[in-house]
């Protein structure tokens, strides 16, 4: 993945799991019940455009008219795909999990729009602390804490309790950049 800028590393890195299964699905054409599961889940939290594009990769389409639907992070995620189709050695590894402080800056971003009242940054953080919360580790403390941070929480001693050195950094780090946002 070192060809990627970082914004599209790390949205590969977060979604490797759906990425490499969507992968080994369109090399056996079959959807095993867990990943249609997964696939009814994401389309029902609103990644219709995704899921269609899956499907149909899944079938046998290869072609870029797959991306025109598609936001920046759902095309991201469908190129990482069909390059995992032609080339394997370019898939994400699932097991590695995403860099946060590479996600730092989006995550405040994201947080700063949701406590500013905009609805669609919301349903996203909420679909991440969903995620982050089945991750477990200090990601399920940061998936926890993501509503405290969306109502103006901003007291390191509380949002980092029970978190190990690597949390309480992405969430120091996470506070300096919502203070960046805020003072502007």
């Amino acid at each position: 993945m070192a060809q990627l800028p970082p914004k599209e590393q790390q949205i590969v890195q977060t979604h490797a799991p759906m990425i490499v299964a969507a992968v080994q699905c369109a090399a056996s054409g079959t959807i095993p019940p867990e990943f249609e599961q997964a696939l009814q889940t994401s389309a029902e939290n609103g990644w219709t455009n995704l899921v269609t594009a899956i499907r149909k990769i899944i079938a046998g389409d290869r072609s870029t008219a797959l991306l025109a639907p598609l936001d920046e992070e759902d095309r991201t995620i469908v190129e990482a795909i069909l390059r995992g189709i032609q080339d394997p050695a370019t898939l994400p590894d699932p097991n590695a999990g995403a860099d946060g402080s590479m996600a730092t800056p989006g995550l405040a971003q994201m947080i700063h729009a949701a406590s500013c009242g905009h609805v669609h940054a919301l349903h996203l953080l909420g679909d991440m602390a969903k995620q982050m919360t089945a991750a477990g580790g200090d990601m399920a403390r940061l998936g926890g804490i993501m509503k405290r941070l969306v109502d103006g929480e901003r007291d390191p001693e509380v949002l980092t309790k029970g978190m190990g050195a690597q949390g309480e950094s992405l969430i120091l780090s996470l506070l300096d950049e919502l203070g960046r946002l805020e003072a502007h």
